[in-house]
């Protein structure tokens, strides 16, 4: 399949709607919490069993772009997003099959394992897409696409709620939510299927003369040779442990930090949480990378890891005090973490140029993957650690959130550390840059 070339005079704002209605499905998995409580009862897990799915999900998400990338690069946001589509699809199938026998272990192979595939290949689709289309704005435009993975859950909790309340939290509900699931997101990704194209100029097409690269440039496995590459991946990492540690546990997490108070919080209301978290995602993804084009990279991310930290202080402190303060804090913290996927892509642009940029995201989204395990164990093995010891509410998140708190200023020193990329690792001119690109194509 070849990547689909634009006709002359196509507008590339066709192109963000194509790349939000991959990543407005595949952004269900933000709403994964939702499923949690009624696997926990049907099928008798823990906390921390009725997360693998997620987790599993989020490494082969990272695991899939790391190793996709380059094929990505090379066979076009078409073929990936056909890819992601039917790996996606396929996964939610699975799942349902899964849980109609009650064999957990087919969710976590469906929804995990073949489902994260999808995500990895439908999440750096059509990033390298976007900044070739909008080279004046990268960081707004890859906001535009990821805010869809932000905002997937804004769908997908209300609606995952609902369909539980109608079939049942049973397992033959949660199989039926499961094939609605796999069949609708089936249809609406294959809309930015039929949809996106590349430019002409970076399709090189009869006719046309590709447009080398300005500034400095670097190939994605050279990048790996660098410490800016590796100084990012500490930053995302950290800051996405952060905040998945919050979003994979939202609805249980508020109902246990007010559940021995005088309001507490109903299932319905932990969904609204869970659908909130998710707007926030959404909004901080087109809303903080946009303003990083203003501001510039490493400030916003001194913003994202700095002030983060002090939002986590705060719910330690203060958070089952306050209801209005512990949802504040959380928004916060979520738009954050939204905002730093959405620079990423910018960043690395910055720093190692257009040429490979978006094999080199798929390299560094296994900071995500490694992020995906660590924050929903750290946050749901102490839980359910501090509940065998007979704590409740609050107390089971302390040691959890003191945690988040050290990595995000761990990572805050890594972005301090970002230094452009010494010129030794810049791909010298653009004959030996196709030579480069040929071997790899070739090794891949």
């Amino acid at each position: 399949m070849s990547p689909p070339v634009a006709p002359p005079g196509w507008s590339r704002w066709l192109v963000p709607p194509a790349a939000l209605s991959v990543h407005l499905s595949i952004g269900q998995a933000y709403a994964w919490s939702v499923f949690k409580p009624p696997l926990e009862s049907a099928l008798g897990l823990s906390g921390t069993q009725s997360a693998l799915p997620f987790q599993l999900g989020i490494v082969m998400l990272g695991l899939s772009a790391a190793f996709g990338g380059t094929l990505v690069e090379r066979k076009g946001p078409r073929w990936a997003m056909t890819v992601a589509l039917l790996c996606f699809s396929s996964g939610f199938l699975l799942s349902a099959l899964g849980a109609s026998l009650e064999q957990y272990w087919l969710i976590v192979l469906g929804y995990g394992f073949v489902g994260g595939i999808g995500l990895g290949i439908g999440y750096i689709s059509p990033v390298s897409t976007l900044i070739k289309w909008f080279p004046d704005r990268p960081g707004m435009a890859t906001g535009i696409a990821i805010m869809g993975f932000g905002g997937g859950a804004l769908i997908a909790s209300p609606w995952s709620a609902q369909m539980l309340e109608s079939f049942g939290g049973d397992s033959t509900g949660i199989a039926l939510a499961f094939l609605v699931h796999g069949l609708s997101y089936a249809v609406f990704m294959l809309l930015g299927v039929l949809l996106v194209r590349v430019p002409r100029h970076a399709a090189g097409a009869r006719g046309t003369a590709r447009q080398a690269p300005t500034g400095p440039q670097v190939s994605a496995n050279q990048a790996l040779r660098t410490p800016q590459f590796w100084l990012l991946w500490i930053v995302l990492c950290m800051n996405v442990t952060a905040g998945i540690g919050i979003l994979e546990k939202a609805a249980p997490m508020i109902t246990d930090f007010f559940a021995d108070t005088s309001t507490p919080v109903s299932v319905t209301a932990a969904a609204g949480f869970v659908a909130l978290l998710s707007a926030a995602n959404m909004a901080g993804r087109i809303g903080w990378s946009s303003t990083s084009d203003l501001i510039g990279r490493k400030n916003i991310y001194r913003l994202y890891l700095g002030v983060g930290a002090l939002m986590y202080t705060l719910i330690a402190l203060f958070g089952d005090s306050s209801k209005p303060l512990f949802i504040l804090c959380a928004l916060v913290i979520l738009s954050f973490y939204g905002g730093g996927f959405a620079t990423v892509p910018a960043y690395l642009r910055d720093l190692f140029g257009t040429y490979q940029v978006g094999a080199i995201h798929g390299r560094l989204l296994t900071a995500w993957s490694t992020a995906g395990v660590l924050g929903p164990l750290i946050v749901n093995w102490i839980a359910d650690r501090q509940e065998e010891a007979g704590r409740h509410g609050a107390s089971l998140y302390g040691l959890s959130f003191a945690i988040m708190i050290g990595l995000l200023v761990v990572g805050f020193v890594a972005n301090e550390l970002v230094r452009p990329v010494d010129p030794r690792h810049h791909v010298p001119a653009p004959k030996e840059a196709a030579h480069v690109e040929r071997q790899q194509s070739e090794s891949a």
